[in-house]
């Protein structure tokens, strides 16, 4: 009953998944799987022991490096899941493929649902709505799941960043006029193991093909997200920076971002009975790991 993750060696939410301590999980990454190596791609399927399923968690995601790499972006973001997802079809196994909420241009104005029509406005996000439709092209026994703002008490993140800063600075500015969904990756892995041992338990059900939203419940700005971030680190000492709320044009990036990219999380718990945590308490427990250890 293996369950083999693919960008296993140094990703956020292939992290959350180790802390599971789950012995049906493998994990895999470069160099000896890579998605720039299409030749390594094979390397998952030709073990004594074939997954059952296999999750992809590699990605580029880089999203301002990837407007001057727009070919290492697409590589790795579109043709190598694609080519992922045909091998999955012909080894017979179902695919969990994660993306993001930068599909969308975040002008709707409301929460997005999976019927949206995709409108990204980077390369980052361009290459991962390519990377969607390729691999249910090539293996409709996918789940696709769309999530957004992931931060964990590892690895390089936003709530990391913040209590790092926080501490070294008596005053930051956050921008605060863009609204997303700030997700937990330790969540995430949670609810992907929710799908994966329904299927281990009943088999792949065909209408769960397709795509889905996986993001934390609630939403917030970054700088809404910041200040959580920091009043909870206050609680264990660390003192409070006085936070200010600027807006993007006060920020310029390379990678223009989405103004409002709150996902609609109705499908999933619909389909799978899932829902993620409240992302204030999902923030509390991160910091709490991060200042417990």
């Amino acid at each position: 009953m293996t369950i083999l993750v693919i960008g296993g060696k140094n990703g956020q939410l292939a992290e959350s998944f180790k802390l599971l301590n789950d012995d049906r999980l493998v994990f895999v990454g470069r160099p000896e799987f890579d998605f720039t190596q299409p030749d390594t791609l094979k390397i998952v399927f030709q073990g004594d022991q074939k997954p059952k399923l296999i999750v992809n968690t590699a990605a580029w995601t880089a999203v301002d490096a990837a407007e001057t790499n727009q070919e290492d972006a697409y590589l790795v973001n579109r043709d190598g899941p694609a080519q992922l997802a045909k091998l999955c079809a012909v080894y017979d196994v179902p695919l969990i493929h994660v993306s993001t909420d930068y599909v969308f241009s975040g002008d709707k104005g409301s929460p997005y649902t999976e019927t949206d029509p995709v409108s990204p406005e980077t390369v980052y996000g361009a290459s991962k709505a390519e990377g969607e439709q390729a691999i249910l092209a090539a293996q409709p026994n996918s789940v696709i799941l769309r999530t957004a703002w992931v931060y964990s008490a590892h690895n390089k993140n936003f709530v990391l960043t913040m209590i790092n800063a926080g501490a070294k600075n008596p005053a930051l500015k956050v921008v605060g006029d863009q609204h997303g969904n700030p997700t937990c990756s330790d969540d995430l892995a949670w609810a992907i193991i929710q799908i994966a041992d329904r299927y281990l338990k009943e088999g792949w059900n065909s209408e769960w093909n397709g795509i889905y939203h996986a993001v934390g419940t609630g939403d917030a700005t970054w700088y809404e997200l910041a200040v959580e971030a920091l009043q909870q680190a206050a609680l264990y000492g660390q003192k409070m920076p006085e936070i200010s709320a600027i807006k993007t044009e006060d920020w310029p990036t390379p990678a223009k971002r989405p103004q409002d990219s709150r996902l609609n999380t109705d499908k999933l718990y619909q389909v799978f009975n899932v829902r993620l945590p409240k992302w204030q308490d999902s923030v509390a427990k991160v910091v709490q790991t991060v200042f417990n250890a």
